[in-house]
């Protein structure tokens, strides 16, 4: 099966960025079980959420986010696509701090 790439714009300095995909991922941890490791600003993604396979990664890049999943097939790409492109732009919206879209999602 091939891959679902998506980039996500990002206002926010790196460091920040970088908090704000780590709580995202941790947040997919617990409401989904999916598991991530981090080596610098790069993050690996692994686990199955709603019976869709998950296995990504991604970077964290000055203006941005950039990465690839597994493409969940032509019926969900469609929703897949939006879905992480609106809790990645969530996460990283600057206007918003982090405890704030911590308490929104618990």
């Amino acid at each position: 099966m091939g891959m679902l790439k998506f980039e996500v714009p990002s206002t926010v300095p790196v460091d920040d960025a970088r908090q704000r995909v780590e709580a995202l991922l941790s947040y997919w941890n617990r409401k989904y079980g999916i598991t991530s490791s981090w080596n610098g600003l790069k993050a690996t993604m692994k686990g199955k959420a709603v019976g869709v396979t998950i296995d990504g990664n991604l970077e964290v890049l000055p203006n941005k986010i950039a990465g690839e999943a597994s493409d969940p097939g032509m019926l969900l790409r469609g929703q897949a696509q939006k879905y992480l492109t609106r809790k990645f732009s969530e996460y990283l919206d600057g206007r918003r701090s982090l405890d704030d879209i911590r308490r929104g999602e618990d």
